[in-house]
């Protein structure tokens, strides 16, 4: 019996160096099996859409949530890896799968490239930079005709040649698990140390000897290129792409995603997305007030639940684990008044 409880604590520990829990495996579990016992095709793509967007929305935490710089371009570098690995597949006849990882290298050095300029910038002056550069880039692909057609749309090969969806929804869900597994990884390194460092006192994170500038520029380039590998998928499961891609109202979307979830938290968004985005589609008679309702979700978890649904999770569990506690006490205390009105019968 010991030897299977140390086993179990050891298992416990384990998951918990990739951010796991007992709650999470279960999530995760009901995720892989759904579209085999709900076999609609419009489910799973809803879902797929709703996995793609938690995963943009947990990079994007991985920057404003731990270094607290807002990328206000990020959908800009989400269409970059979506324009990116499109080219190669329609220019060159390169493989859709090496597109995307292409689409995120390009994107990475993209984000390195723009952290250099404007990283060294505080806070806003930084966010502000970000959605300058996007605007560019928007800018380029719209107008830059005879590469991207523009607002023609650029047609795309598909990743697979079948018309159900099951196969994209698997492949974005595991691409969603090495998201989160990565990111938490680096966080629970002592690189993650260091943005948590930076997120929480910059000027104390300096003092203690930190390098401020080329931690922000890792976090940044890593969340950008995470996004430029989405991106690719999303060229590929869209089968056409313009530059609305790149539309600051998509990066709207995402950072509610992470803030709503739970800013700093990474599985926060994913949640968030699981829950907003097939909630949205649903509300379709409201697509034109989309960024309304966005905004106002924002000003109320901002106002009231300030941690997002992640702050409620913890506050639940912490609340059951209490009253827990609180019975086994009770139990314990009534025992020994027990056993000490036996003692005094003796």
């Amino acid at each position: 019996m010991e030897k299977a409880e140390r086993g179990f604590r050891k298992g416990m520990r384990f998951l918990r160096k990739f951010g796991l829990t007992p709650f999470g495996m279960a999530m995760l579990f009901a995720l892989a099996v759904f579209p085999l016992v709900i076999q609609d095709e419009v489910i799973t793509r809803l879902l797929i859409s709703a996995l793609m967007l938690g995963a943009l929305a947990m990079a994007f935490d991985f920057t404003a949530g731990f270094i607290n710089i807002n990328n206000f371009g990020y959908a800009a570098f989400w269409g970059v890896g979506a324009y990116t690995s499109a080219l190669l597949a329609v220019k060159l006849g390169v493989s859709p799968w090496l597109g995307m990882l292409a689409g995120g290298v390009f994107a990475g050095l993209l984000g390195l490239g723009l952290g250099f300029l404007t990283l060294r910038l505080a806070g806003i002056f930084a966010s502000c930079m970000t959605w300058f550069v996007a605007l560019a880039m928007f800018a380029v692909t719209a107008n830059w005709v005879e590469l991207t057609r523009g607002t023609s749309g650029l047609s795309v090969p598909p990743l697979f040649h079948t018309t159900e969806n099951i196969g994209y929804y698997y492949t974005i869900f595991v691409m969603t698990i090495l998201t989160y597994v990565g990111l938490r990884v680096i966080i629970n390194s002592h690189i993650g140390t260091a943005f948590r460092a930076i997120g929480q006192d910059i000027q104390a994170a300096q003092a203690s000897g930190i390098n401020v500038t080329k931690y922000k520029i890792m976090n940044f380039t890593i969340s950008c290129a995470i996004a430029g590998v989405l991106g690719g998928f999303y060229a590929h499961f869209v089968g056409i792409i313009t530059p609305t891609v790149m539309n600051t109202s998509h990066t709207v979307e995402i950072m509610v995603l992470s803030y709503v979830g739970g800013r700093g938290t990474i599985w926060g968004g994913l949640v968030a997305g699981l829950i907003m985005i097939p909630g949205m589609e649903y509300l379709k008679g409201l697509l034109e007030l989309r960024l309304l309702i966005y905004g106002v979700l924002m000003i109320m978890v901002m106002i009231f639940f300030p941690n997002g649904l992640a702050g409620l999770y913890n506050k639940f569990f912490n609340l059951l684990g209490e009253s827990f506690f609180e019975k086994g006490q009770r139990v314990k205390k009534g025992g020994e008044e027990r056993g000490g009105r036996a003692e005094m019968k003796n």
